[in-house]
């Protein structure tokens, strides 16, 4: 029933185009149109246009939020790569799980921020500080496009994309990692969720239809090392067998400084 009731709401918003602009919501006092700004970089699932109508999707439950966005969890998978079950489970807690009181006014439901350049309809909200910008959207399938384009397109996340698409303990480490949220159980919360309602198996669906996985070996494996006081990357690199350069390879690492708490990535085989 939830994804019959998206359907809807999705033909809604594609009934009216045949304009290349959208208008937003008001800044300040005065308002503005700008260029389409959700722009696919694949034409496997393009954008339906913006019909400028703000959607409300009441959602009862996790249940019910899986139920309501998994399909376009999985068509932005196809498009981009990121495992379906890591933009579900980010959805869930960031959003939670659609009700939370700034996705409910903005449709955003991964947190985003307006950043330098956003000129699209916006909303303010105390988050770390009171009144920060963030982004808002007329249907929450926009805010799930811009989730895949804020991760294809910022340098610190492109490590991740080097991971196995069904590698989702490796992108929930990965995303804590690369700076996306600095609460240190961050990826073990995406994980739970992953886990308990079983968000691989969207993943699953995927990759048996549109990629070829291979066999999982020990080597895919790997365990998280927390820096302590005292710790450097040559005596992390000596404890777990491996180089200096390697540890910095698989952490995306540019420099050499690691801090107190920091997460790093040890495969298995360099495990004794």
């Amino acid at each position: 029933m939830r994804k019959i009731f998206f359907t809807c709401a999705l033909l809604v918003l594609i009934s009216g185009c045949g304009t290349k602009k959208r208008t937003t919501y008001s800044k300040g006092q005065k308002s503005t149109s700008v260029t389409e700004t959700y722009k696919a970089e694949s034409d496997l699932h393009p954008m339906p246009e913006d019909s400028g109508r703000f959607m409300e999707f009441p959602i009862a439950s996790i249940e019910d939020y899986i139920d309501t966005f998994s399909e376009i969890a999985q068509n932005e998978m196809k498009a981009y790569g990121i495992p379906a079950s890591i933009t579900l489970a980010q959805g869930i807690l960031e959003s939670g799980f659609g009700r939370g009181e700034l996705t409910l006014k903005t449709n955003n439901h991964f947190g985003i921020k307006c950043h330098t350049g956003w000129e699209g309809p916006y909303a303010l909200h105390d988050d770390d500080e009171a009144g920060e910008c963030f982004r808002k959207y007329n249907h929450p399938m926009y805010s799930f496009r811009d989730h895949s384009l804020f991760l294809t397109t910022r340098s610190r996340y492109a490590f991740l994309f080097e991971l196995r698409k069904d590698d989702y303990e490796g992108w929930a480490h990965g995303l804590k990692q690369a700076g996306y949220a600095t609460d240190r159980k961050y990826p073990q919360k995406l994980i739970n969720f992953i886990e308990r309602y079983r968000l691989y198996e969207y993943d699953r669906a995927v990759l048996q239809n549109d990629y070829a996985v291979a066999k999982r070996s020990s080597a895919d494996q790997y365990r998280v090392h927390i820096v302590q006081e005292g710790d450097t990357l040559y005596s992390i690199s000596r404890r777990y067998f491996l180089t200096v350069e390697e540890l910095k390879r698989l952490n995306a690492l540019n420099g050499d400084i690691i801090s107190v708490g920091q997460e790093l990535r040890i495969q298995s085989n360099n495990i004794r």
